[in-house]
């Protein structure tokens, strides 16, 4: 008898334990998310399912181009790319990039630049945006969707505060067979 409740203790002890440890995976370090939407387009397609990277700006920056997660003021997670880090100036004109007045090539755009009739990204500077600066503030994001005329971000929400990050991605694991890790350039 004595032995059937030990044993019984051990196995409620190690399921505890793995209990406990996918809580604490899932809060702190990884967690999944849908694609909703279809604003990151031709890179990330609606339902795609991803690993978000909690930590990862825990330990480190962001970095232009990275796809990340937040919270967006409608009480609803986004996923976007990176375009503008603190400090930086940003425009957009004839459809290029510029960053602090250097040209910048996205060639995760490539294909879908070639898909459409005219400009993927109209033409803006940054203080044309709700951000209304010429730079982007400290401690915060300029971002923006891959599919550049359909997606709501920096340039109708403003930009993003790094507290509002949830983390990085770039992992789709499901459908399975669309499973890749996501070139970020």
């Amino acid at each position: 008898m004595t032995k059937k409740k030990n044993e019984l203790w051990e196995w409620t002890k190690a399921l505890l334990i793995a209990v406990a440890l996918a809580a604490v995976i899932r809060y702190f370090l990884f967690a999944p998310i849908v694609v909703d939407g279809l604003s990151m387009m031709p890179t990330l397609k609606d339902q795609d399912r991803m690993i978000v990277n909690k930590f990862s700006y825990e330990i480190g920056e962001p970095k232009r181009f990275d796809i990340i997660v937040f919270h967006a003021p409608e009480k609803k997670d986004y996923i976007k790319r990176v375009i503008g880090l603190p400090g930086d100036t940003i425009e957009y004109k004839d459809d290029t990039l510029y960053v602090n007045g250097k040209a910048y090539k996205e060639p995760y755009l490539d294909k879908y630049k070639k898909q459409v009739e005219g400009p993927l990204t109209y033409s803006f500077k940054l203080e044309e945006t709700p951000v209304g600066r010429k730079t982007v503030p400290e401690g915060e994001l300029f971002v923006m969707g891959d599919n550049r005329r359909f997606s709501k971000d920096s340039r109708h929400i403003g930009t993003i505060p790094m507290s509002k990050v949830i983390g990085k991605t770039n992992m789709v694991y499901w459908p399975i067979k669309d499973a890749h890790i996501v070139k970020v350039k």
